[in-house]
């Protein structure tokens, strides 16, 4: 009997702190985008993490739901944006970051696709694979804004045909 308790005592021992542990990533801390509720692991290739100055985070799903966050949290002061870099997935500063616009791959929660990339090289060889065109941050954010009435209006409108669909009981993807 001592033995199954040493024994049980161990693997909690091993366990616990394993699962006490604060989550490692970015998508495990924010699993859903605060604003949409789309899954960030899904879109990891696109997604994005502000950081403000009072220590906290907020994980979105795209540009397009950064901005959102941003425009809505006027008086909380960003002290770091990051964005995925479309090719890695990791992280990156997405002031540093190379950004296309445009090109033939369908964008995230927007109509004019927005992509970071980590390095000029590797923005230079989706441009020559898909199109699309050389931004900056700035750039890229300023469109997230013109863009914004447009692509709510279209989100809501699939979002409407999609409810649509399921009140039918026919399946939507």
């Amino acid at each position: 009997m001592r033995f199954f308790l040493l024994l049980a005592l161990g693997l909690f021992l091993t366990i616990a702190p394993a699962a006490l542990a604060e989550p490692q990533t970015d998508v495990e801390k924010s699993r859903s985008c605060r604003l949409c509720g789309m899954d960030r692991d899904k879109f990891s290739h696109s997604r994005m993490l502000i950081e403000y100055e009072d220590g906290s985070s907020v994980g979105t799903c795209s540009l397009h739901c950064a901005a959102v966050e941003l425009a809505n949290t006027i008086d909380r002061i960003p002290v770091l944006v990051k964005v995925a870099d479309y090719d890695s997935k990791e992280l990156i500063d997405a002031e540093k970051a190379f950004w296309v616009m445009g090109g033939s791959i369908k964008g995230v929660m927007t109509g004019q696709p927005k992509w970071a990339f980590a390095s000029v090289e590797a923005a230079g060889r989706f441009i020559k694979a898909h199109g699309g065109d050389r931004a900056s941050f700035d750039e890229a954010i300023k469109a997230a804004y013109d863009d914004m009435y447009q692509d709510t209006k279209i989100i809501r409108e699939f979002r409407k045909l999609k409810q649509h669909r399921h009140n039918d009981g026919t399946v939507a993807k």
